[in-house]
C-alpha cells in the first residue's frame, strides 16, 4: 500500500519500521528500491524501486516525521495467545508513539485487523491521551482493513473493493479521497464497528468453509473414496464451489481472526447467545488438528508396515504456508514437526526442511535447504505439506533412487496414486482412502 500511494503524484510517503533483530534489515533493504519478498509478487519489484529511484518512498524508524503527516496508516501484527486472547503490544506501541506527534487534522486509518470494538475503545482512547485532541474534531480515525494474499498483493489492493469504517462523515470522506488514489474497485462507507466485524466474519467464514472440506475428507479416508473427486462432481454445478482439504491452514488472518471475533464479543457484547456460538470454535479447532492428522497418515504406514519410527529421516517439503510464496506465519509446516517432535522426542530421528522461497531467518525449527537433492537423499518419509509448483514436476525414478524408504504423505493432492504406487512408494494422501486406486 505504501508503494502504490507512493506512486501518485500528490503524495509523498515514508514507512515507519521497527528496527528489531529479526526485521530491521528490511529498512535498508526497501531504502535501496528492493522487494523483501522472496516469492512471486507481480509487479512489486518494480513498484518498489521506480517508487524509490523517484524519491516517493523512503523508510525509517524514528517517529519524528509522524507530525507533518496528514494521513497515518497502521499496520502491524495482531496475534492471539495460546489463550485465544490478542496480542496487542505493537498495535498499542504504535498508537502511543504517533499520540505524541500528531497535527490537527491528520486522518488515521487501521489497516491491521483487531477485534470488533478495538478501534473505538482501545485506539481512539489511546490516540485522544496522548495528544490532547480529540477523535472527530481535531483527528480523524477510521477502520479499513486490508484484503491482501501473498503471491497476489498488489492485485488484491487495487482490484478488490475496499470497506471504509470512519467514525463521521469527514473521516469516511477524507479516506475515501486516499485509498480512491489507488482502488480501482467500490469504495463502501459504513461505521467503525461494522467494519471491523466484516473483516473478522469474512476471514471466519472462509476458515468454515475449509474445516468443513477437512472434515469430509476425513470422512471420506474412512469410507475408503476420494474427497478430491467428490468435490470435483459438487464443483460442477455453477453455483458451487466447496473448498479442498490440506495439511493444515496457516498465514497471519485465517488463524487468529475468528479468535479476534469471539474476543470482540465476548468483551464487548452481552453474550446473549454465547452457549449456540460453537460452528467458529470448531471449525478453528478442526483446522488446528490437521497437521496432526499428517502425523498419523504417517504413523499408519509404519504400522501397517512393521516399521519403527526411529533411526529415520524426515523431510519436510514446503516451508511456507502457501504455494509460491516465502510467508512462514502459522506454517503447518512448523506444527507438523512440533507434533513429531512432541511424540518421538526420544527417538533418533533427523528433520530436514526443504523450500525454494523461504530464508533460513524465517525458520529455524529444523534444519532448512533450497537444494530439492540435498533434502531428500537417504530420506525415509517425504511429508508434502505445501503445494509449490516444483513439486507438481519432481522427476519420480529419480526421487525413487535417492530416498532411502519410499514413503510419500501428500496434504496438498499433489500427486497421483496410482502413478506413484507403479513406481514404487508408498503412499498417502489427505482425504483419500488407503484401498483407493
Amino acid at each position: 500500500m505504501a508503494a502504490l500511494l507512493a506512486d501518485v503524484d500528490d503524495f509523498n510517503v515514508t514507512g515507519i519500521q521497527r528496527r528489531s533483530q529479526r526485521s530491521g534489515w528490511k529498512i535498508d533493504w526497501l531504502n535501496q528500491g528492493k522487494n523483501p519478498f522472496e516469492g512471486d509478487e507481480p509487479g512489486l519489484d518494480e513498484l518498489i524501486s521506480r517508487v524509490v529511484k523517484n524519491g516517493k518512498f523512503k523508510v525509517t524508524d524514528k517517529y519524528n516525521l509522524v507530525n507533518k503527516a496528514d494521513y497515518i496508516l497502521i499496520d502491524v501484527q495482531t496475534p492471539v495467545d495460546e489463550n485465544k486472547i490478542p496480542r496487542y503490544e505493537s498495535l498499542i506501541e504504535v498508537s502511543r508513539k504517533i499520540s505524541k506527534h500528531l497535527k490537527k487534522g491528520v486522518t488515521i486509518i487501521i489497516e491491521s485487523t483487531v477485534a470488533p470494538g478495538t478501534t473505538n475503545n482501545i485506539v481512539q482512547t489511546m490516540l485522544e491521551e496522548g495528544s490532547g485532541l480529540k477523535r472527530g474534531q481535531d483527528f480523524y480515525l477510521v477502520f479499513s482493513f486490508e484484503r491482501v494474499m501473498p503471491g497476489k498483493l498488489l492485485e488484491y489492493i487495487t482490484d478488490f473493493p475496499r470497506v471504509i469504517g470512519g467514525g463521521c462523515k469527514e473521516a469516511n470522506e477524507r479516506a475515501k479521497f486516499l485509498y480512491g488514489k489507488v482502488v480501482k474497485k467500490e469504495l463502501q462507507v459504513t461505521d467503525t464497528l461494522t467494519a471491523e466485524l466484516t473483516k473478522c466474519i469474512e476471514n471466519s467464514y472462509r476458515d468454515v468453509n475449509i474445516a468443513f472440506a477437512n472434515e469430509m475428507a476425513l470422512l471420506c479416508e474412512d469410507f475408503d473414496r476420494n474427497i478430491y473427486d467428490i468435490v470435483e462432481f459438487i464443483n460442477h454445478r455453477h453455483d458451487r464451489m466447496m473448498h479442498y482439504p490440506g495439511s493444515g491452514v496457516g498465514g497471519h488472518c485465517l488463524t487468529k481472526d475468528p479468535w479476534l471475533l469471539l474476543y470482540g464479543y465476548d468483551k464487548y457484547t452481552e453474550k446473549k447467545n454465547k452457549e449456540k456460538i460453537k460452528l467458529i470454535p470448531n471449525s478453528r479447532n478442526l483446522n488446528d488438528y490437521m497437521p496432526n492428522h499428517m502425523v498419523e497418515l504417517m504413523e499408519d504406514i509404519f504400522r501397517e508396515a512393521h516399521k519403527l519410527v526411529d533411526n529415520i529421516k524426515i523431510v519436510l517439503l514446503g516451508v511456507s504456508y502457501k504455494a509460491d510464496t516465502d510467508d512462514t506465519r502459522n506454517t503447518p509446516t512448523e506444527n507438523i514437526v512440533k507434533v513429531l517432535q512432541g511424540r518421538y522426542h526420544s527417538h533418533n530421528i533427523i528433520y530436514i526442511a526443504h523450500d525454494p522461497y523461504v530464508n533460513e531467518r524465517d525458520y529455524r525449527l529444523t534444519e532448512l535447504t533450497d537444494d530439492f537433492n540435498e533434502a531428500v537423499d537417504n530420506a525415509d518419509v517425504l511429508i508434502f505439506a505445501t503445494n509449490h509448483s516444483e513439486y507438481y514436476n519432481i522427476d519420480l525414478d529419480d526421487l525413487k533412487k535417492r530416498v532411502r524408504t519410499p514413503i510419500i504423505i501428500d496434504g496438498r493432492n499433489i500427486f497421483n496414486k496410482k502413478l506413484l504406487l507403479e513406481k514404487g512408494f508408498i503412499y498417502r494422501k489427505v482425504g483419500e482412502g488407503p484401498g483407493v486406486l
